[in-house]
């Protein structure tokens, strides 16, 4: 590195120092600085970047984060431009989350990066994708398949050849905690976490997918909470865009507290949550009393009968999945494919193409099952039909619901 090349990296260093220096005075006390991220393999810095600007930056630019493009939301199957897929569900969540942490004092960079990586882990077809699969790996000897540890798997054990991306400690924890039904209407971050807790709860939840996991930061409880806003009017506005639903069903509770379109629900939802958290603001930093946030009584009450009419009228609509027998098929047929494969790879024949770019420590640390699991779970819903076809499947038709 020549002479000027090290002024530059300096002055960038300088920038950084200033930057941390101006978020810490500017951060609510309870929030999470940056300055205090915390990596499983320590880095030098050598930008500007702070470190979860930089925890976003590599998650938005993984070969993972590319094939949100084309992975279901909700609808799978459907011939409409106009129905949410995953990557606009992880904006929608990345764009609601930073403007409750804006209001709040929390820190936007870690609640982008958190909210950017939350559905990684989401297989082809969505959930239902996810409970084939994962019936599946059971029947192989494998632990329970959950997007949200497959996302952390992605992201720190699978990209980059198998070298991960190094993610901070508190953007895994809040992308392996943002799943589940929040039951109660406030959450309240488990502040005591470190590399091994995190491993130990990785295990845990594939163990007991059941198993309630709270986040370690108040920006991974926003992503959670900005999740639920997120999806639960979006959903909504598809189905009605589908003929399912119309909107004059919404219940008259939620229609009166919440109202009945996207928009007046994330507006609803955003300003209650943001009226029943602001002391968040003033909290001092030792003051763990207050270190909680979430809706008020009618808000939290609305919600949840909005959630079981979504429930009841849209998630377990069979008029929308009338092809979902045979995507089970496909899957099963295509694990058994790259099983085989797998193992002829292991006997020394040719085989394991679909890892080839794989690093001898990914491979080394990895049973063929896990690799198939890996694989499967990275494929879009374009690319699983492909390969479904490839070895005989006969391809379902794209639904044309009537609005």
């Amino acid at each position: 590195m020549n002479e000027r090349e090290v002024g530059d990296r300096d002055w960038l260093r300088a920038v950084r120092r200033e930057l941390d220096d101006r978020e810490q005075a500017a951060l609510a006390p309870l929030a999470c600085a940056s300055r205090h991220a915390l990596r499983r393999v320590p880095e030098t810095p050598v930008d500007h970047r702070q470190d979860f600007a930089q925890d976003a930056d590599r998650i938005l630019h993984s070969r993972a984060y590319t094939r949100y493009i084309d992975k279901t939301q909700v609808f799978s199957l459907v011939d409409n431009d106009h129905i949410t897929h995953r990557v606009l569900h992880v904006q929608l969540v990345s764009r609601i989350g930073r403007t409750i942490g804006r209001f709040l004092g929390l820190n936007e960079d870690l609640i982008e990066a958190i909210a950017l990586g939350h559905d990684i882990g989401h297989p082809p077809f969505g959930h239902e994708g996810e409970r084939i699969l994962s019936k599946i790996c059971s029947r192989h000897g494998l632990a329970s398949f959950q997007h949200n540890t497959q996302s952390v798997q992605f992201l720190d054990r699978f990209e980059r050849g198998g070298r991960g991306w190094n993610l901070s400690l508190q953007v895994l924890d809040g992308i392996l905690c943002h799943d589940g039904e929040v039951r109660a209407r406030r959450l309240c971050p488990d502040r005591h976490k470190d590399f091994a807790v995190h491993d130990l709860e990785i295990a845990a939840k594939l163990a007991d997918p059941s198993l309630e996991l709270v986040p370690m930061t108040l920006e991974g409880c926003v992503v959670r909470l900005a999740d639920t806003i997120a999806y639960i009017g979006r959903d909504l506005e598809d189905a009605i865009e589908l003929g399912l639903v119309g909107r004059d069903e919404v219940p008259e509770e939620c229609r009166r507290v919440l109202g009945n379109s996207n928009g007046t629900i994330v507006y609803s939802l955003v300003t209650d949550l943001l009226a029943n958290s602001a002391h968040i603001r003033e909290a001092a930093a030792d003051d763990f009393t207050g270190d909680c946030l979430g809706f008020g009584e009618e808000a939290g009450d609305a919600l949840h009968r909005l959630k079981l009419f979504n429930y009841q009228r849209i998630y377990t609509n069979s008029a929308f999945k009338p092809d979902f027998a045979k995507i089970h098929l496909y899957y099963e047929r295509l694990f058994d494919h790259y099983l085989d494969l797998a193992h002829r790879a292991e006997r020394g024949e040719h085989g394991r193409s679909f890892l080839r770019s794989m690093s001898p420590a990914y491979l080394d640390t990895h049973g063929p099952a896990a690799m198939v699991r890996d694989y499967l779970a990275g494929m879009t819903d374009a690319y699983f039909l492909r390969q479904a076809a490839a070895i005989g499947c006969a391809i379902p038709e794209r639904l044309c619901l009537p609005k």
